[in-house]
């Protein structure tokens, strides 16, 4: 990893320092085997549930997933991060997801359903305001969940030229331009009524993409086009195989480097689906469902043939060496995080 971590893996791991997470925790991989060990916390902003990495991975950006919205930067040190200024308000409340994309950190802001584009410095710290806040309109037909947009995933497509939301709210994903620091909607493009579409992945391809659905435990095979900036919805499929017990909300979505496989994990129901992908991409096929490892899986990381899940409530992160031939994951290891939202990899 570039920066002052030398050659050694990293991973950073997101928490609610509301419910008791230690902020911003840094771990060891262990060589070969995956494990994780913690090596510190950062607690310098509140409920970082979400983490980016710089292209160059010297610097950590978080959201603060509060009311009042915020991103930071973090510089990434040999066993800890931290802070290299004061967090910074995006102009918008609840932000659950953060990408970087075109000297910018993006920011997708549930609660007030918008996107904001914060400028990065040359030396990889946050201006001091956001450079715009798109807001986003519409609605769903969940009388709970739905009355107006919910932005909850915003991310780079596969070629850099475009940026991708996904929007829980609205039921739609939008894909945006950023032009001297302004975002504008390219193209809305709608899903099944009611699904409450949380967060998409693309396929190694660059020509396919899976959107895991939140409201409706399934996940939808989507074609993107590129070169137009569109996304086509082609197939859903259950990622369970019986109808939930009880509660049943889907959250994580990856997609195997090889193109062979795709994961999801679904809170309580508290497993991770295996899918395999069919049709040169455009259909998955459920495969099996196996025990998450802890309670409430909020996200997944895929590093090094391991799958990583950040278990919110029963505060641990577990990890699963990942069978290449059937994609099913094996159990090997967990450390425990409180709060634990999300890990990524540098």
């Amino acid at each position: 990893m570039a920066g002052e971590g030398g050659g050694r893996r990293r991973a950073f791991i997101g928490s609610f320092t509301a419910a008791g997470g230690p902020g911003v925790v840094t771990a060891a991989v262990a060589r070969g085997g995956g494990a994780l060990t913690v090596l510190s916390s950062a607690d310098g902003m509140l409920d970082p549930s979400y983490l980016a990495l710089s292209p160059d991975g010297s610097t950590l950006y978080a959201v603060s997933e509060t009311a009042e919205g915020a991103v930071a930067a973090y510089r990434v040190k040999e066993e800890t991060v931290e802070l290299t200024g004061a967090p910074v308000r995006v102009g918008g409340s609840g932000p659950t997801h953060l990408s970087v994309f075109d000297g910018h950190v993006l920011t997708a802001n549930y609660g007030s359903g918008s996107v904001s584009a914060v400028p990065v410095r040359a030396d990889g710290r946050l201006a001091h305001a956001p450079s715009d806040v798109l807001r986003h309109t519409g609605s769903g037909p969940h009388e709970r969940r739905q009355r107006g947009p919910h932005a909850h995933q915003v991310q780079p497509d596969p070629t850099g030229r475009w940026a991708v939301g996904v929007d829980l709210g609205t039921d739609s994903v939008r894909v945006y331009a950023l032009a001297d620091g302004k975002l504008t909607v390219h193209r809305e493009i709608a899903l099944r009524p009611g699904s409450g579409p949380r967060h998409l992945a693309f396929h190694p391809d660059g020509r396919h993409a899976y959107v895991v659905n939140e409201l409706t435990p399934t996940v939808t095979a989507c074609r993107w086009d590129a070169a137009s900036g569109s996304l086509k919805p082609l197939a859903e499929t259950p990622v369970l195989p019986h109808a939930p017990a009880g509660d049943a909300y889907p959250s994580g979505v990856v997609a195997d480097p090889d193109g062979r496989f795709v994961w999801t994990a679904t809170r309580g129901e508290d497993v991770l689906s295996v899918f395999a992908v069919e049709a040169e991409g455009e259909r998955l096929e459920l495969v099996a469902t196996v025990p998450c490892g802890g309670h409430w899986p909020r996200a997944l990381a895929l590093s090094a043939g391991f799958l990583y899940v950040a278990n919110e409530r029963s505060g641990d992160v577990t990890w699963f060496a990942v069978d290449p031939d059937t994609g099913l994951p094996e159990h090997t290891g967990a450390v425990p995080v409180a709060a634990a939202s999300c890990v990524v990899f540098g």
